[in-house]
């Protein structure tokens, strides 16, 4: 079975309306922004904005994880093997988006970025652990990836309150914890 294409023009459409919104993001708040801005700033109608976008949050989430998704570049992580180097790169991605969201977006959209970021961390993480230890028992995995994502997010908003030392830095001292455990003995109890 082969993959339905998509028109070029809806492609190119989106592309605009997106751009349109990034640049007046750079220039308004997100709760300052109206459709309109948005109809004017790409040239089109509002029946072309509500063709390809519900309303302006769901814009908002649409460009959030593509620019959060081209920051990752899922396909080059999930080719990684998972290890220090690539959780600080991981970690440094997601520190830079949430400093260059921290100027535009209002808090009020705080769980909207978190959710977004913990689901894409939580796809690379899943495809990073399969890659390196391929197991029959998949739930194991999916939990793992999304520990590690809602672990890595966390540390990450924990950086943006309190630190005055470079990403890389700050992930490193946890990095031995992540990749060997807590050297405790787990065993199953009956």
């Amino acid at each position: 079975m082969t993959e339905a294409r998509v028109d070029p023009r809806i492609l190119r459409t989106r592309k605009l309306i997106t751009d349109a919104f990034i640049e007046l993001s750079s220039r308004k708040e997100f709760k300052d922004i109206t459709v309109k801005d948005i109809t004017t700033e790409a040239m089109i109608n509002r029946a072309t904005f509500y063709y390809h976008f519900e309303d302006i949050y769901d814009l908002l989430e649409q460009a959030l994880s593509d620019v959060l998704l081209i920051d990752l570049n899922c396909a080059t992580y999930q080719n990684k093997e998972l290890n220090k180097e690539t959780l600080v790169d991981i970690f440094k991605v997601i520190t830079n988006f949430q400093m260059a969201l921290s100027n535009r977006c209002h808090r009020g959209y705080e769980d909207t970025i978190a959710r977004i970021i913990r689901e894409q961390l939580e796809v690379i993480f899943y495809k990073m652990l399969v890659k390196q230890q391929p197991v029959e028992e998949d739930n194991g995995m999916k939990l793992t990836a999304a520990m590690l994502g809602w672990g890595l997010y966390g540390a990450s908003v924990e950086w943006k309150r309190n630190s005055a030392v470079q990403p890389e830095v700050y992930i490193k001292s946890a990095i031995p914890y992540i990749l060997s455990g807590i050297g405790l003995d787990v065993q199953e109890q009956n």
